[in-house]
């Protein structure tokens, strides 16, 4: 059965609309666009870009627009497939969505409108960016909407086709690379430098995610990459992954593209060896799984954090 240490939403629990529509957005998860947003200013200011705070606030408004949206369209994607109300072995808050259409808090057309309006609003806004800063923010801009939606809307569903990870790897790394392009305002390698370990953890995070949603999402259709691999496989790929976020940040910090001190950013792949041991042994039994998907966030927010510090506090 669903793990229930932490309540699951009802109507009653929200006294205003503003407050029932801003928990619908699931805020506590935008924090990963947030550290996304920090890397990507971080490494321009590092590179010698001078800070500009008003373009910074509008960028991370911005994304976090776009990522409160895709959150909303794939609680109802969810719904439309059943995935969600089929999901017994959720570990809420973490998977198993929102809840909020489950449990009435909203209805299906609500959420649908909500999550639109959201990106509508983004795009709005995102326009007006990309005429300040230059026309290749609009194509980072709407690649990375079109990445959010296609990931959970039908008809392409990239998640249920076995591309989920493919869409959160290049989804947050666009938001580094969007973020670095509005201060320098000009492209460059410095946020796919800056970017990819980050990009791959938050990957480790979608793909933790699966192992309690695995049986809903079999029987509704969606053939990601734990549901098409035996256990024992896809076990093998959460590690692998977090292997790689430390090869790439070493590998440029060797380079000398990063600073040395850059390498502290990686003393939080403790926590995914902890969780790397957790998902080995727990793998089949879902409820067990709460540790390992706490420790795979607090690998990538801690990383992306001391990241951050360490280029501003490096910055010419």
């Amino acid at each position: 059965m669903a793990s229930r240490d932490i309540l699951e939403p009802e109507k009653a629990q929200y006294s205003n609309p503003i407050q029932l529509y801003f928990a619908a957005t699931r805020p506590a998860f935008l924090l990963a666009t947030l550290a996304a947003c920090s890397l990507g200013i971080a490494g321009a200011v590092y590179s010698g870009v001078t800070f500009q705070f008003s373009m910074a606030l509008i960028t991370i408004s911005l994304a976090l627009l776009v990522h409160a949206g895709v959150n909303v369209l794939n609680d109802y994607f969810d719904a439309l497939s059943g995935t969600d109300a089929m999901n017994n072995e959720r570990l809420y808050p973490f998977t198993g969505g929102s809840r909020f259409i489950q449990n009435g808090v909203l209805t299906t057309s609500q959420t649908a409108y909500f999550g639109y309006a959201l990106l509508i609003i983004a795009m709005l806004g995102g326009l007006y960016l990309s005429w300040l800063v230059g026309a290749s923010l609009l194509a980072i801009g709407a690649l990375g909407v079109l990445i959010g939606w296609a990931y959970s809307a039908s008809p392409l569903s990239l998640n249920g086709r076995g591309l989920g990870e493919l869409c959160v790897l290049a989804g947050f790394l666009g938001i580094v690379l969007g973020a670095d392009f509005v201060q320098r305002r000009t492209l460059s390698l410095q946020p796919f430098m800056v970017g990819m370990p980050y990009a791959l953890l938050v990957t480790n995070l979608l793909f933790i995610n699966q192992f309690p949603d695995r049986k809903a999402d079999a029987a509704a259709g969606k053939r990601h990459l734990v549901v098409r691999l035996p256990l024992t496989q896809a076990v093998r790929i959460y590690p692998l992954l977090a292997m790689l976020a430390v090869l790439w940040l070493c590998y440029f910090v060797n380079l000398g593209n990063l600073p040395i001190l850059a390498l502290i950013s990686a003393l939080p792949i403790i926590f995914s060896i902890k969780a790397t041991l957790i998902l080995r042994e727990f793998a089949a039994m879902p409820a067990q799984l709460k540790p390992a998907i706490q420790l795979t966030l607090a690998a990538m927010l801690s990383h992306a954090l001391l990241l951050t510090l360490v280029m501003i506090w490096k910055m010419p």
